[in-house]
């Protein structure tokens, strides 16, 4: 049996920044054996991007990059020399998959294309991640995280309505891009073993989002049956109560009442208190009425505000109702139920010292993820991983002085 579930099955990285990296970054943590080749003197983008150790920009002390990299081994390489190109197409003679989210007209500019490399190796999968696929009239055009959102998301309908839309904080769209990348990668390859040929992935972090189904997905399949386009909300727009984000004695917690059944279960966390016995409060015309919203939000708040947010996370889960803290950085950090399941994980960085970073995506019994080694220094691994490949150290010490790695 395998150490992991991955194990054994080796990938050419050629990515950079977030999408692609967090694709090999899956792959990687699962057992794979991933070279990353990064550009000499530079490197991925990603080494630019904070946050940095104690606030101090530094290419090695990147917390993304760090955290993008683990368990890979990384190698610098010149692609427009022949040199670089000659070595990387070495690589990829034994290579099962290769990831690059480069633009579309990079791989065919540097005479890379899935055409020559299946020469070379048959068997290869072959994923690239781009804003909008390889073919089609936005193939070349550039895109930024907000970008993507505006085009690819329900941006339109978040936010409120005499403001401007709003997108998804963080970096979302590129990681949920990558995840998708990675389960694509993974099926080919299993396809590869079976019919002893590979594939050409594409895949459009633009269609990445407009397919996936979360709030985008019901409001396309809302406006495709009935023609409806969602819109921003009014502010103060009476959703049903409580159903909102409400301050506590410690910070805020989020209630979640979707659904008519959940209001006995609100009385129920309460105590069922005599100020909401009222049963049109119960109703679908009486969770619209704003009056008895008043007079429920009249007894509520002030609830709210004698509590922490634990224990009203407490006391609506035992009511059986969907209720959270809204939580900061370092609460999720010290939540007694991630210690238990030891999601975070210390890594040993030789540049930042002992780093905590989140774990396991997901579990699995008999071939679970794995944290080898931290993300690699800047051609860590030239030695390492061109070595067998017949270079010799006082070779890589001219390839070196050459611009080549």
């Amino acid at each position: 049996m395998f150490e992991q579930a991955l194990s054994g099955v080796k990938v050419i990285d050629l990515t950079h920044h977030i999408s692609g990296p967090y694709c090999t970054k899956m792959l990687a943590d699962y057992g794979a054996e991933v070279v990353k080749v990064e550009r000499p003197g530079c490197g991925d983008g990603a080494r630019n991007m904070g946050p940095f150790m104690k606030d101090g920009p530094h290419p090695e002390k990147s917390g993304m990059f760090a955290y993008l990299n683990t368990n890979k081994q990384g190698i610098t390489l010149d692609l427009k020399s022949q040199t670089g190109k000659a070595i990387l197409l070495r690589l990829i003679e034994s290579a099962d998959m290769l990831v690059e989210n480069f633009s579309p007209r990079v791989m065919p500019s540097l005479g890379l294309t899935y055409e020559r490399l299946k020469e070379i190796n048959p068997r290869l999968v072959m994923a690239s991640i781009s804003n909008f696929g390889q073919t089609g009239p936005y193939r070349d055009f550039k895109a930024s995280e907000l970008v993507l959102n505006a085009m690819g998301t329900e941006m339109y309908s978040r936010g409120i309505s005499t403001r401007e839309p709003l997108k998804l904080g963080g970096n979302a769209v590129q990681f949920q891009a990558g995840a998708v990348a990675a389960l694509a990668t993974t099926i080919a390859y299993w396809q590869a073993l079976e019919g002893g040929y590979g594939d050409h992935l594409d895949i459009s972090i633009f269609e990445t989002q407009i397919s996936t189904i979360d709030l985008r997905g019901g409001s396309l399949l809302g406006y495709q049956y009935s023609g409806r386009v969602a819109t921003r909300k009014e502010p103060g727009t009476n959703r049903g109560y409580p159903n909102d984000v409400y301050m506590c004695s410690d910070g805020y917690a989020q209630i979640g009442h979707h659904a008519l059944e959940f209001f006995p279960r609100v009385l129920k966390m309460l105590g069922h208190p005599e100020e909401l016995s009222d049963p049109a409060m119960g109703t679908e015309a009486g969770q619209m009425d704003d009056d008895l919203k008043g007079i429920f939000e009249a007894y509520f708040i002030p609830w709210c505000l004698e509590r922490t947010k634990l224990e009203i996370f407490l006391l609506g889960q035992a009511a059986n109702l969907p209720v959270g803290p809204i939580n900061t950085m370092e609460d999720v950090t010290k939540d007694p139920h991630f210690e238990a399941r030891e999601f975070f994980v210390d890594v040993e960085h030789p540049a930042m010292g002992t780093v905590r970073m989140p774990g396991a995506p997901f579990r699995m019994g008999d071939n679970p993820w794995k944290l080898r080694w931290p993300a690699p220094l800047l051609g860590q691994h030239n030695e390492e991983v061109l070595g067998p490949l017949g270079y010799a150290k006082e070779d890589l010490v001219k390839l070196r002085e050459a611009g080549v790695i």
